[in-house]
């Protein structure tokens, strides 16, 4: 598996993991809400191993941790109402500067190792 299939991966699995906060919310019916909490989990755990195969741990790490970050504060703001003050907006571009940094200065290490 390359790269990009791992980061699309890890990107899955941050997604996968908001939902299941979001199915937790959103849906009144007690076993629909748990079983859309554990059917979004297992996804999650299923992306991430596979992201896990392309890339290091922190990569992956790092990258579900961003995307579920971001993803769940998104659908708060877009689905719940839920306010966003300026500072989450600028700590969430803080994370993506710094995934882009740590995916980068990764990619740089290996090319000079190899």
């Amino acid at each position: 598996m390359d790269s990009k299939k791992g980061y699309a991966s890890a990107i899955g699995a941050g997604i996968s993991a908001a939902l299941a906060a979001v199915a937790a919310k959103f849906f009144s019916s007690q076993v629909l809400k748990y079983g859309m909490v554990v059917l979004c989990n297992v996804i999650m755990w299923g992306c991430y191993v596979n992201s896990l195969k392309a890339l290091s741990s922190l990569q992956a790490t790092v990258t579900n941790f961003a995307t579920n970050f971001l993803s769940s504060g998104l659908a708060g703001f877009l689905l719940f109402k839920e306010p966003l003050p300026l500072q989450w907006f600028v700590g969430a571009a803080l994370i993506v500067a710094g995934v882009f940094v740590m995916t980068k200065s990764s990619i740089e290490s290996k090319t000079h190792t190899s």
